[in-house]
């Protein structure tokens, strides 16, 4: 029997880890904006259900977009509004290539932002932004997923309603894969250009192609 198949499957698998480590120092230094967490975070993964259409979602509904994902509530009073008027002033930058995008807005206050409430407060900012409501359970796993922290004490007294929540946002590519991490666009003076331009970089990005998707498929 010959060994030439093995031979060449062993070689292209020694010439792909050492392209691997090469590629992943040359990741780090790629220049984004944002911090790129790509191999680092896990993948999108969620069921809920999308505001606009009452329709249980999951990540397969989003592949072949670039996606959003940031946890929130509609009464927030400063930094949900400010992060989504950020991230709309973001997709006009995108052109039509907005269209690529996704903006999942996840509530962590799903007792008070019904999928009607959720669906009014997402239209007033861009039609690309989906707002997503879950179970207790559905919500508390997905935060666990990703580390975002939230806390909701209800109270009758709507002034002394309290919610929190992590103002992070992962961005995913169209193949689902974690690839950068937006710190907080709800305060201060954030780089939405730079964040425009890592959305476009991860838009035009079709994966592994050429040589090294061939030597891939020589395995």
């Amino acid at each position: 029997m010959s060994i030439y198949p093995a031979f060449r499957a062993l070689a292209v698998a020694l010439v792909l880890s050492s392209m691997s480590v090469a590629l992943s120092a040359c990741n780090r230094d790629e220049g984004w904006h944002a911090t790129d967490v790509t191999s680092i975070s896990p993948d999108l993964k969620f069921s809920m259900t999308r505001a606009a259409d009452s329709r249980e979602v999951t990540a397969a509904d989003y592949r072949g977009k670039v996606a959003l994902l940031y946890f929130g509530y509609t009464f927030c009073p400063d930094v949900c509004p400010t992060t989504l008027a950020n991230v709309a002033e973001i997709l006009k930058g995108l052109g039509k290539e907005a269209n690529k995008v996704r903006v999942l807005f996840v509530t962590v206050d799903p007792d008070r932002d019904t999928p009607k409430v959720l669906n009014q407060y997402t239209d007033a900012f861009a039609p690309q932004v989906d707002g997503l409501v879950g179970t207790a359970d559905e919500l508390a796993a997905l935060a666990r997923r990703y580390r975002i922290a939230y806390s909701v004490k209800p109270n009758n007294e709507p002034s002394r309603y309290e919610v929190s929540h992590s103002p992070a946002i992962y961005v995913f590519g169209k193949e689902g894969k974690a690839r950068l991490l937006i710190g907080n666009l709800g305060v201060g003076k954030p780089d939405l250009k730079g964040i425009e331009a890592d959305l476009h970089r991860l838009i035009g990005d079709s994966g592994q192609s050429g040589w090294l998707g061939w030597l891939q498929g020589m395995v």
